[in-house]
């Protein structure tokens, strides 16, 4: 299942972060939906299809255009934000028992119930997913987007699957992750900690940390 994570995350790379992300940043959100969700489900799908498995995954990516950031989420992996050292949460879990998910997976026929933990026909304890092809139907890859205006006060953000959030509280998470100068020691000290705490889930963090007022190398080389 990690190798199909991956490979899922660098479809969502491949297909969210192209160019024509930033030819209408008016149009980001609409195009996102109307293409990224569409094709790596289907990508997804694809890749099991001469297999015996029905495997899922979730997703959340965060895209920084100007000083907007865009995070679309689909599951129960997570962004959150550090604004002058508080927590904010810029997505929210697809859970099937969250009263608008269950109005739409009840609409399209299908069934919530209670199996050690809310769950889609007794099976699947999230709502949305990529992949899933059983329970397609109910189970959608239409991302939630976050629009967040970006100032100086905001220092960090991070993006980690449920293997993280589960034990991790997000005030935790952004007062570990804001001990480290370096994003990738902070995801690093994010994930032990998740694991210290008994995790029993997948644990994946990237931790992305803002840099405000500095000049982007690359430009800086063709002045």
């Amino acid at each position: 299942m990690g190798e199909d994570f991956e490979n899922v995350l660098q479809s969502v790379y491949n297909i969210w972060f192209m160019p024509k992300f930033a030819e209408e940043i008016g149009g980001v959100c609409v195009w996102c939906k109307a293409n990224g969700r569409i094709n790596t489900d289907a990508d997804f799908l694809d890749s099991e299809r001469d297999t015996y498995r029905d495997d899922g995954s979730t997703a959340s990516t965060a895209v920084l255009i100007g000083n907007h950031l865009y995070v679309a989420n689909v599951g129960d992996s997570m962004a959150v934000i550090s604004k002058a050292g508080t927590a904010i949460a810029l997505s929210e879990y697809h859970k099937p028992n969250r009263s608008d998910e269950r109005k739409r997976i009840e609409s399209a026929g299908g069934v919530v119930m209670w199996a050690g933990t809310w769950r889609v026909g007794s099976v699947l304890a999230m709502s949305r997913a990529f992949g899933n092809r059983m329970l397609k139907q109910f189970v959608v890859a239409e991302p939630e987007i976050q629009d967040q205006e970006i100032d100086e006060e905001f220092e960090l953000l991070v993006l980690a699957s449920d293997g993280l959030w589960d034990v991790v509280p997000t005030k935790d998470a952004v007062s570990l992750a804001r001990t480290e100068e370096e994003p990738q020691a902070a995801a690093r000290k994010l994930t032990e900690a998740a694991f210290t705490r008994g995790s029993a889930d997948n644990i994946t963090c990237i931790v992305v940390k803002f840099h405000h007022g500095r000049a982007d190398p690359a430009s800086s080389q063709h002045d």
